[in-house]
């Protein structure tokens, strides 16, 4: 199968201008947009630079515009792309070089909601025990990856970094509706100030967005009503 990728390419140290660059390349179809880029990299331009680790839908370090939507390039298949491939990074974030955008940003909002687990009970001779209900609560929330596909797929967050995103509500919903935690207030006071959850206007675009099929909007939608309520349930 042939196909054209058309790759955006950016480098701030030669002080060139974006510009795209087009590569005709023999593919398998069930090849992945990441197979594409190592061949580019490997065969034809070892200057192209971009983010990749596991190669599995894991780690959620290649998150990149793909055809005008954010995707995993690990997980893209060509098939299901066409014969023209448009690969750009993604929205939102200050570009380093080509496909590698400045994360920091997105991680500073994570950490502001505290994304990790407060009790300040004297821990037990075990773990602490929650029910299978109790745990099913949070469960879909806890599968985020932190590749950012949601919170730079919001026109929100496009029109203004300071809104903390989809991504750092969802982390913090996971530890919100965790009944071990004791944290909860603390983090929807956190989640209702001006750049917190009242910025988001459902616009679906995160829950499409994800590679882990998250619920993100439900989520978002219920961080909202405990803001309103107080109630965890």
């Amino acid at each position: 199968m042939k196909v054209t990728l058309k790759v955006f390419r950016y480098n701030p140290e030669n002080g060139g201008q974006p510009r795209y660059d087009v590569f005709h390349l023999d593919v398998d179809p069930n090849d992945r947009v990441l197979d594409l880029l190592e061949m580019v990299k490997g065969y034809h331009d070892g200057s192209l630079s971009y983010r990749r680790s596991c190669a599995h839908g894991i780690c959620g370090s290649d998150a990149m515009r793909i055809n005008g939507r954010n995707r995993l390039a690990c997980k893209t298949l060509v098939k299901d792309l066409g014969d023209t491939i448009v690969v750009e990074p993604i929205l939102g974030l200050p570009v380093l070089k080509d496909l590698i955008v400045d994360m920091e940003p997105f991680f500073q909002a994570y950490r502001k909601v505290m994304p990790w687990f407060i009790n300040n009970d004297p821990p037990p001779e075990k773990e602490r025990l929650q029910t299978p209900e109790e745990r099913a609560r949070f469960d879909d929330t806890t599968k985020c990856i932190l590749c950012a596909a949601c919170t730079t797929s919001c026109p929100v967050f496009w029109a203004d970094g300071s809104y903390f995103g989809p991504a750092a509500i969802v982390n913090a919903h996971r530890f919100i509706f965790d009944s071990r935690d004791q944290a909860a207030e603390e983090r929807l006071a956190i989640l209702a100030q001006e750049e917190g959850v009242w910025r988001c206007r459902t616009s679906f675009n995160c829950t499409e967005a994800c590679p882990r099929e998250i619920q993100i909007t439900k989520a978002i939608a219920e961080v909202k009503r405990a803001i309103l309520t107080g109630d965890l349930s």
